[in-house]
């Protein structure tokens, strides 16, 4: 349907809209959408949310990102890296079947929700964390939390690595993980997706509840360049730390949720609904002999070798930004790091035998003539 004859439609089952409204309607939403979706298909929504019933469309577009993605769109593709996998859990009621979820990351990060046989891709484990993966023909309906989701049934297809992708577009839970003490700062009861490693692990106790039924709590201490935080894990959480646990170990905590205590501190809360995960070694590692004038999206890890300095220093285009400089070495060789902006701060507490993890860096010819390492707005670095 065109968009004169979506607008005519809905016209005629609710004037009491009227135009005039209807038109503010589509204009805050393409707005909202950044512009990147068809007015008809905007309008579609729009009909759905007043009980109206529409053709499906299609709202496939290779360029139609995450972060656009609104509730009520049908035949759906979208891809992204595996950040989180929940297992599956049956369901019944008028129907019974079975769901499973998975979080993808883009530029955004999206819940897709797979329903009844496309359970399979989790419980047989061809989902796997950190690999990519395109859905095909899913719809999009609002979740729990308000947040649109990504629904894949009988009809839809998945991908897993598909070879038109390339995994360096995709970024890894690093990009959106928040600073320890960005949550020590301001401390809100919200999710988040935070990495770190364990400094400090305390023994487990059980407790019982109303119900007299028994759960199980433990306590850790996670630390990352920012700064350090109390992780509180709950029941099967507790559990599954407890025997996996060791000091120095890498973790990522994909949707866990900030509390603060009674003593007004903001701990760390990990439960069912948190994804836990050790942090494996990046597979596009380059090692710092290998680095070479323009190279992009580089991974690398090594030891600090200076502490750093911090300076302001005025780009070509006239802004004054911050600059911190340090030498970082590896088993091949050593290189000047070069953190601008907001990462100087994040390396401002390094030390010398700090071991890090520079992500989605770029290389380049420094004044002598020598390879140098540069941060980029959407470069990570995290203490290992």
């Amino acid at each position: 349907m065109t968009t004169d004859e979506i607008l005519e439609k809905i016209l005629s089952e609710h004037p009491e809209i009227g135009k005039t409204e209807l038109c503010k309607r589509l204009r805050d939403a393409k707005k909202k959408t950044g512009g990147l979706i068809r007015e008809e298909i905007l309008l579609q929504v729009i009909a759905a949310e007043l009980g109206i019933n529409l053709p499906q469309e299609s709202v496939y577009d290779q360029k139609l990102s995450i972060s656009r993605l609104v509730p009520g769109l049908y035949d759906v593709t979208v891809s992204g890296r595996i950040i989180a996998i929940y297992p599956s859990k049956a369901f019944k009621g008028k129907s019974r079947g079975k769901f499973a979820s998975v979080l993808i990351a883009e530029d955004d990060v999206l819940r897709v929700m797979l329903w009844n046989d496309q359970t399979k891709f989790v419980d047989s484990g061809i989902l796997k964390a950190g690999e990519t993966v395109r859905f095909c023909h899913g719809y999009t309906r609002e979740g729990r939390e308000g947040k649109t989701e990504l629904h894949i049934g009988s009809k839809s297809e998945i991908e897993l690595n598909p070879s038109d992708l390339d995994p360096a577009d995709y970024p890894t839970v690093l990009k959106f993980a928040t600073k320890i003490n960005e949550i020590v700062r301001t401390p809100k009861s919200k999710k988040v997706h935070v990495v770190g490693t364990v400094n400090r692990i305390f023994p487990a106790s059980s407790f019982t509840r109303r119900d007299l039924s028994l759960g199980s709590v433990m306590r850790m201490d996670l630390a990352d360049t920012t700064g350090k935080i109390t992780v509180v894990a709950w029941n099967q959480k507790a559990d599954f730390l407890e025997g996996n646990l060791k000091e120095n170990m890498k973790l990522q905590f994909v949707n866990a949720r900030v509390k603060v205590n009674l003593n007004g501190i903001p701990e760390i809360h990990v439960d069912e609904s948190t994804y836990v995960a050790t942090s494996p070694p990046d597979e596009r590692l380059t090692k710092i002999a290998n680095l070479k004038e323009g190279l992009g999206k580089v991974c690398v890890t090594g030891e600090v070798l200076t502490k750093p300095t911090i300076k302001e220093v005025n780009t070509y285009k006239g802004e004054k930004v911050k600059l911190a400089t340090f030498k970082l070495k590896d088993e091949t060789g050593a290189i000047l790091v070069l953190a601008w902006r907001h990462h100087a701060e994040t390396v401002n507490n390094l030390m010398p035998g700090d071991r890090i993890m520079i992500e989605n860096a770029y290389s380049e010819k420094g004044l002598d003539n020598k390879t140098e390492l540069s941060t980029k707005p959407a470069s990570s670095i995290i203490l290992l």
